[in-house]
């Protein structure tokens, strides 16, 4: 029989925040593959587990994927952990799950900390509907394609960012996104946890007065519904019922349901809409 692979999930600062199950499976697996050995170690120390410990990271996830796919195929039962959080989430983790999907072995997770999460839940931002986009891409093409996607989320946002690309960041996210509201956390589950709610420019402010310290998690607010329909309408406005009309019926909209979907646009009637284009 195949081997299990389990997705552990490690604190990200407060060490109580290790579960007794993830505990358990750590000291009971076979192998350990963890994605840097010298930090884990005293992680694996501190709960005096002794398991093998082999590295996985994102410099090896391909090579080293497939060496532990077949070990996983041989029967060994191996435990993926990041150096902080949940596997799989922003790290080499999920290139593993998918190559032992394919390969048909088992794959489970040990739920834990994640500090996306974590920053939501204390940020005061909406938390019903959000979107989680990790490290900004340091491709140009890639980040300006992710950029366009957040200038019109309405979602909730959860990026992560470093403290010495934090204030570039902060000034690119208020150019594009404009001053919405922000939530900094930093120092997640430790004793200086903070959860520094602004706004971006008051950030971008802030910090290029004092220098920024730690791994930090952005929660920023979404796009305005009221906002959006406003813009939508000064659009319209502008434009004159002809070539509203015309923007519909070029694209094969037959003149009845074009004016009804003017009028919505606009606010009005459908007869409003009729009566201007009789006068004409």
């Amino acid at each position: 029989m195949p081997g299990t692979l389990y997705l552990c999930a490690t604190p990200i600062g407060n060490l109580e925040d290790m579960t007794f199950r993830v505990i358990r499976t750590l000291k009971e697996v076979d192998l350990i593959a963890a994605e840097d050995t010298r930090n884990s170690i005293k992680l694996l120390n501190h709960f005096e587990i002794q398991t093998p410990m082999t590295s996985y990271h994102e410099y090896n996830k391909f090579d080293k994927g497939r060496k532990l796919v077949e070990k996983l195929k041989e029967g060994v039962n191996i435990a993926l952990i990041t150096d902080a959080g949940t596997p799989g989430i922003s790290d080499p983790g999920e290139e593993l799950v998918k190559m032992c999907y394919e390969e048909g072995i088992q794959v489970t997770s040990l739920p834990g900390a994640c500090a996306c999460v974590t920053a939501l839940t204390i940020s005061g931002l909406s938390t019903r509907r959000f979107a989680f986009e990790a490290f900004l891409p340091t491709d140009k093409k890639e980040r300006e394609w992710v950029l366009q996607d957040m200038e019109n989320e309405f979602r909730t946002i959860i990026m992560y960012e470093a403290p010495h690309r934090l204030v570039k960041t902060l000034n690119l996210l208020y150019d594009r996104l404009g001053d919405r509201r922000l939530t900094v956390c930093r120092e997640l589950t430790k004793r200086h946890e903070t959860a520094f709610t602004t706004t971006i420019k008051e950030a971008c402010d802030y910090y290029e007065q004092n220098a920024p310290k730690g791994e930090c998690v952005l929660v920023i607010e979404g796009k305005d519904h009221e906002e959006v329909v406003l813009e939508e309408q000064k659009k319209w406005e502008e434009m004159s019922i002809e070539e509203h009309m015309e923007q519909y019926l070029s694209k094969g909209v037959d003149k009845k349901e074009a004016m009804k979907k003017v009028a919505k646009d606009r606010g009005v009637s459908k007869r409003d809409i009729y009566n201007h284009l009789q006068k004409k």
